[in-house]
């Protein structure tokens, strides 16, 4: 994109020379010159990159204006560029996250007491999944935070006043808590944040989310937040999701689940191809299944192909 943006204002340059420059030949002559009009293309971009220079007519505004043009251009184009590359480079996003959140019934969580306490409840609870794709990056100390964002009338003048609410996800244990922990961080190895919402959802969007009532407010959004540190570098890696309540990031059902094979490479695992898919309607977990010897962070998210 900068190469081509670039090559238009070279472009441009050249033509505005071509026309303002002092010359016996007519203007429709020195701009059917194509092979002129191109060299001086050429020279144009290599200006602006910061390679050459244009000589400007001395006695010219124009030509003195477009070599200045030219020259500040290729000032700053290298070290846009170099920027750019170093953002890249430097910017770490070693999560993948699910396209869309699910919601299902609060007893086909993957914690077998959560799930026997609420066997008999019509609570529904929000999954949200992601996986870590980096292979050259050991991440520990994976922390996930959830906050509600809405907006509501003030009662005051009317206007439109932004909240923030803190929500609890479900911990180790299977309990409510303020973040969800988890201390290494495998390779490939899929995650889900579980989010209680302590009420039933007929269907979408989600009209209350613990304790608090949707319908009257504009813009709700989750925002899903992880935090974690880097083995060796010992920098700090944040990435975050924002859900939109009432837009197209929430379906219903509960998502395919890993069928995890120790003895595999990770990537192999069934499961893997479905991450961003649902169990077909009627096919939730029977509540009272015995629970797997599979860790938590192996079984309750898949993604699909290696990420590159």
């Amino acid at each position: 994109m900068t190469l081509g943006a670039l090559t238009l204002l070279a472009a441009a340059i050249a033509v505005v020379w071509t026309l303002t420059e002092k010359s016996p030949r007519s203007v429709s002559e020195r701009l059917s010159d194509g092979e002129g009009l191109l060299n001086l293309a050429l020279e144009a971009l290599r200006a602006c990159v910061g390679t050459d220079s244009l000589s400007p007519e001395h006695d010219s505004s124009a030509h003195q204006l477009l070599a200045t043009l030219a020259s500040l251009t290729g000032a700053l184009a290298p070290a846009v560029v170099l920027g750019i590359v170093l953002i890249k480079l430097f910017a770490l996003r070693p999560f993948v996250w699910r396209r869309r959140a699910s919601v299902s019934h609060a007893w086909a969580a993957d914690f077998p007491g959560y799930a026997r306490m609420h066997a008999e409840s019509e609570d529904a609870i929000i999954a949200v999944r992601f996986y870590n794709h980096l292979d050259n990056l050991s991440v520990v100390d994976l922390k996930a935070r959830v906050h509600l964002r809405y907006l509501e009338r003030s009662p005051h003048d009317g206007s439109l006043v932004i909240y923030k609410k803190w929500l609890r996800v479900l911990d180790e244990k299977g309990e409510p808590a303020d973040e969800r922990s988890w201390l290494a961080v495998e390779r490939g190895a899929p995650f889900t944040v579980w989010i209680p919402v302590d009420a039933p959802v007929p269907q979408l969007p989600v009209s209350e989310i613990q304790g608090k009532d949707l319908s009257r407010s504009h813009g709700a959004k989750l925002l899903v937040r992880l935090t974690a540190r880097t083995v060796g570098m010992g920098t700090e890696v944040v990435d975050e999701r924002w859900f939109d309540l009432g837009g197209d990031d929430f379906e219903t059902g509960r998502f395919v689940p890993l069928e995890p094979n120790l003895e595999k490479d990770v990537w192999t695992w069934r499961g893997w191809r479905d991450f961003d898919r649902l169990l077909p309607e009627g096919d939730d977990p029977p509540v009272r299944r015995p629970s797997s010897s599979v860790p938590d962070s192996r079984r309750s998210a898949p993604p699909p192909p290696r990420a590159p």
